[in-house]
């Protein structure tokens, strides 16, 4: 049986017609860059986070970028953010000359620990960017009140967190700024590169829409330097289409979460496989990542099996050549560490079925019973 990360195909056979019609409007009209569609879905996705702004970005990476330039990051500034997440979480920050302070995650949720972050505020602290990693809502609340507590702005790094919630409120909404990503992967995936920044702050809401396209202010009108950040239109018309879908795939990505679960007790892999955590109900599964024993081993032969697993991700932020000057070291940072060691995302998508579930955990109780004698 083939078993693939991910199945855009069966996402698309059920609403390509759609999303085609939609298309084919921008098209016609030849609004390709920002335009309406861009508007409509800005409008569309700030009602459903509830958020007042939504500006729509060329990825969720220029989003980060984007929303610390708007801040002023700049050299001899520091911002905290954990070392296990996709590279763009601290990449936005060394491009703008400021200094990445890696803190460690907590084991259960792999999420940033807030302890940590508490004790890395200095005085030039100048922001935080937590990560709410494989679509688990991180502490936000806690860190967004200590970060108040010394002036340092939140920016959620909520790219793999799209329609997360934390008692009804969006994940992306808690900070000052809240970055998504439509890479065509993600819950709510475009067909290319997306991004979002949302803002309930009028200056910076301005701000940010002037700086994602080269800092225009009126017609070549330039008043700051920005970047070539716009979302296309084409993007635009995709999103709204599928966020109307949006919360049934992440219902339908928790009950394949709950399988697997439910797969992994009865199969009785405890000693060798530990499944995610969910701490308050608003996980939406963007990756469901378990920490596996002889993860490279275990990872080879389900390939060689024909299932798609992935490990997201192998090497931890503050080990990386690029960071070398910041002088981190093996056993800083412990617990991200182990999680690079360990981590491994199974096939997760709404249309994923039982049978092929039910494939990916027999294949992996058979490779501990005969690697490690279960």
């Amino acid at each position: 049986m083939k078993v693939p990360a991910i199945d855009l195909k069966a996402q698309y056979e059920k609403i390509g017609e759609e999303v085609e019609r939609a298309v084919a409007e921008v098209v016609r009209e030849q609004m390709f860059i920002l335009g309406p569609a861009v508007e409509k879905f800005e409008i569309e996705v700030a009602r459903y986070l509830g958020a007042k702004y939504a500006i729509g970005v060329s990825s969720g990476s220029d989003a980060l970028l984007l929303s610390l330039m708007a801040l002023g990051i700049g050299p001899d500034d520091e911002v905290i953010t954990p070392a296990f997440t996709f590279f763009a979480t601290a990449g936005c920050i060394a491009r703008l000359g400021a200094k990445p302070v890696f803190v460690d995650i907590r084991p259960d949720t792999f999420n940033i620990d807030v302890m940590q972050v508490k004790e890395s505020i200095t005085r030039r602290t100048r922001a935080i960017i937590p990560v709410h990693l494989y679509g688990q809502p991180a502490e936000i609340e806690d860190i967004v009140q200590a970060g108040g507590k010394y002036g340092a702005p939140v920016v959620e790094d909520a790219c793999q967190a799209m329609g997360a919630r934390i008692n009804r409120k969006a994940a992306g909404t808690f900070g000052l700024a809240g970055c998504f990503s439509f890479y065509p992967s993600k819950n709510l995936g475009a067909w290319g590169e997306g991004g979002l920044i949302v803002t309930e702050d009028d200056r910076l809401s301005r701000l940010l829409r002037s700086l994602r396209n080269h800092g225009e202010m009126g017609r070549y009108r330039n008043e700051r330097i920005g970047i070539n950040g716009r979302m296309h239109g084409i993007q635009g018309a995709v999103l709204s289409v599928k966020l109307k879908y949006l919360d049934e795939w992440n219902a339908a990505r928790r009950d394949a979460a709950a399988r697997y679960d439910g797969l992994f007790r009865d199969a009785g892999l405890g000693e060798f496989v530990k499944t995610p955590v969910s701490t308050g109900g608003g996980h939406i599964y963007h990756q469901y990542v378990i920490r596996a024993a002889r993860r490279d081993d275990l990872l080879e032969d389900l390939r060689d099996e024909g299932i798609g697993c992935t490990v997201y991700y192998p090497e931890p932020l503050h080990l990386q050549p690029c960071f070398s000057e910041l002088h981190y070291k093996k056993g800083d940072l412990p617990h991200t560490e182990q999680a690079c060691r360990e981590v491994l995302a199974l096939p997760i998508y709404p249309e994923i079925t039982e049978e092929q579930q039910r494939y990916v955990v027999d294949k992996i109780k058979e490779f501990y019973e005969k690697r490690e004698g279960k």
